[in-house]
Formats: C-alpha cells, structure tokens, sequence
C-alpha cells in the first residue's frame, strides 16, 4: 500500500467506546474520505450536516445525499469508502452497536 494519498482523510473522533457502542463523530473536508474499510460491527449513521456521499463500493461508485439529521442504519459487512463529495464540509455521527 502506498504511503500517500490523493485526498486528504477525513478525521474521526471517539466520543465514547464501551461494552455496547462505539461511538465515532467523522469531519470531512470537500474531497476528503475515509479510506476503503470493512464495517465489523452493525451501525448506524446521523448525518450532523447535510452530506453528499459518493461511495465507493466493489462493483463501482455511486453518490448518495443524506439530509442532515435523517438518520440510517447498515449490517455488519459493509465494504467501501466514503467521500465527501460536496464543496462544503460535512460531519456524521457513526454509532457502531456491539451487541444485538
């Protein structure tokens, strides 16, 4: 794997980790992204802005506009990288649930 990046990585901050949820809030920069990563853990996603999301997924791209506050949920096992791909900052809250 290389060692540079061509977008700059969006900045994830742990607001609370314990034996039930993990917690993460993700700031995004116009352009930035999360890099590729496999979800381990069911989630959920509260968008805190309005977001413009192109996915990054095994079988191509696809963009995805979330309101702010409209709120969605996903399985463990989700694979791909997520991109702001708007011309505004935008942050989510990540709520990763350990148990079911």
């Amino acid at each position: 794997m290389s060692q540079f990046r061509a977008r700059p990585p969006a900045v994830p901050t742990v607001l609370l980790d314990d034996a039930v949820v993990r917690i993460t809030r993700w700031d995004f920069e116009p352009g930035a992204d999360t890099g590729h990563h496999v979800h381990g853990l069911g989630y959920v996603v509260v968008p805190m802005t309005d977001c413009q999301f192109m996915l990054e997924e095994a079988g191509g791209s696809r963009r995805v506009d979330i309101a702010k506050g409209a709120a969605y949920r996903r399985e463990a096992g989700v694979e791909h990288n997520v991109v702001n791909a708007g011309s505004e900052p935008m942050s989510f809250i990540e709520i990763e649930y350990k148990q079911s």
